[in-house]
């Protein structure tokens, strides 16, 4: 018979239910491991998460209210011993570094192995991280990272959404002169031939969104 103690208890957050409900198929099928709650918002994970204080955390990066990233962070910082794994569809640069700078301690792709999934629960209760091979990769890849300042983001977002330059500074309330300077540092920090390749950069990377 499992000691209770030594049982891992998981709390999984994602905003769909059958997601849920299946994670909690597979977590619950393991004798060492119980799901002691569940939530659909980034708000629910972190009421959760204090109430309940699971040992692992299953966090979607894509839920209604915040995102993901910003959960963990709030969580973290908090209780700077919370066990986090990531378990999203996002691969993009960025949202790696989100998730992982907020304070997640491991990162799964949604496609991955049911034995993955496992093994990772149990190596971030045990206080190791766990970043599969296809995901530190991208990291290596992206060194150095495109340091790439707020309003920087904005313009590129708006870029993205198909506005001109003269448009996006009517946006933003400022000179076309200023946007211009503004794609001139995306450029050259992206490494792009031209504004089409920049939002193709960007949004692989996860550094915006469509």
């Amino acid at each position: 018979m499992i000691n209770e103690n030594t049982v891992i208890k998981v709390l999984t957050v994602d905003d769909h239910p059958v997601v849920r409900d299946g994670l909690n198929a597979i977590i619950s099928s393991e004798t060492d491991m119980q799901v002691v709650g569940e939530a659909g918002t980034g708000t629910e994970a972190v009421q959760e998460y204090f109430r309940l204080r699971p040992a692992v955390v299953l966090m979607d990066l894509r839920l209604p209210d915040m995102g993901g990233s910003e959960a963990i962070r709030q969580i973290c910082d908090k209780s700077s011993n919370a066990q986090i794994i990531v378990l999203t569809t996002l691969d993009g640069d960025e949202e790696i570094y989100r998730a992982l700078e907020a304070g997640a301690r491991g990162y799964l792709l949604k496609d991955m192995a049911r034995r993955e999934l496992i093994r990772a629960i149990r190596d971030v209760n045990a206080g190791r991280r766990y970043i599969p091979a296809e995901v530190g990769s991208r990291i290596a890849e992206s060194f150095p990272r495109p340091d790439l300042t707020s309003r920087e983001v904005e313009v590129l977002q708006l870029i993205a959404a198909g506005f001109r330059n003269k448009e996006v500074a009517f946006q933003l309330s400022v000179s076309e002169a200023t946007v211009n300077a503004h794609m001139k540092h995306i450029l050259s920090k992206l490494d792009a031939t031209d504004r089409t390749h920049a939002v193709v950069i960007a949004l692989r990377r996860g550094v915006i969104r469509l």
